[in-house]
């Protein structure tokens, strides 16, 4: 915000194309007609959404453009056959998918926002009411993916108004999120406690598997072993909670005075339950925060 441009757009215009009409950026805009999608940023998550759509066929790579740094933005059409915008370009662009920081909202809005285009968002704490006010159009639709989404297994959340129902951008999103995962129609009101709970998710497994790792090394086995073994004790017990409920899941590895329950012990008397818990109100009041902040 203390910026007049984003770092990305910045980057993009002050190392634009010259004035030469034989510049291949400038021949290329002149051949293409409306795109159906633009996504600006192509970072870990907007790129693992890019490779999503083109795995699943969803869109052609010449209906995609990508806006990016300048060698962010070449490097990753090289990579996938998608083609390099700049910031004139998205006026031709039927969808745009701002996959950027919140912070970069308020510079980059003024400088995407084009009438008879719908956007999709991926900004946490972001509601569509700022969202429609930023970019001067309720055709907004706001979208909470995860990382898995980089692995095609992502838990992602839509929601959106009327207009972007209307308009078809509903659909669209849910089309285009299901290249990457499950897809969930949730209201808006719950989208803090998804982002809190499901999208920073990964982070608070990730730190239970690295514990129970760690657990695994104070008592002898090798690091690279131990590793390995936690991950696939949670890749096997996310394919059995698909079938049963925890509780149950829980109660019959947890013999009576057995292994598992003196463990299952030692993790209440650490308040590991409540940690977790806490975690998820902490993140979900910080999506809040965010969406103050604009």
């Amino acid at each position: 915000m203390e910026e007049a441009q984003s770092p990305m757009l910045k980057a993009e215009s002050d190392k634009g194309c010259k004035s030469c009409s034989l510049c291949p950026h400038r021949l290329l805009a002149a051949r293409l007609g409306a795109m159906k999608l633009a996504i600006v940023g192509v970072g870990k998550m907007g790129k693992s959404i890019l490779e999503g759509l083109l795995r699943a066929e969803m869109l052609e790579a010449s209906d995609i453009g990508i806006l990016d740094t300048p060698e962010r933005t070449q490097q990753v059409a090289l990579e996938t056959g998608v083609q390099p915008l700049r910031l004139e370009d998205l006026r031709r662009c039927e969808r745009i998918l701002l996959s950027v920081q919140p912070k970069d909202l308020a510079t980059l809005a003024p400088q995407v926002a084009h009438p008879n285009t719908g956007y999709i968002s991926i900004m946490a704490g972001v509601s569509t009411a700022v969202l429609s006010r930023r970019l001067g159009t309720r055709r907004v639709v706001r979208c909470m993916p995860n990382l898995a989404a980089t692995i095609g297994k992502s838990s992602s959340a839509i929601t959106g108004p009327r207009e972007a129902e209307e308009a078809g951008d509903l659909e669209f999103t849910r089309a285009l999120f299901a290249t990457v995962g499950d897809v969930y129609d949730l209201p808006e009101r719950l989208f803090d406690a998804f982002t809190g709970m499901s999208a920073s998710a990964p982070a608070y497994v990730a730190v239970v598997a690295e514990a129970l790792a760690d657990g695994g090394v104070k008592q002898g086995i090798p690091r690279a072993q131990a590793l390995q073994l936690a991950a696939d004790v949670l890749i096997a017990t996310g394919e059995l909670l698909r079938k049963k409920h925890p509780a149950v899941l829980k109660d019959e590895v947890s013999s009576p005075g057995g292994t598992t329950i003196y463990g299952l012990a030692a993790l209440e008397a650490r308040a590991v339950r409540a940690a977790l818990i806490e975690a998820v109100e902490a993140a979900t009041l910080r999506g809040h925060e965010l969406g103050r902040e604009e």
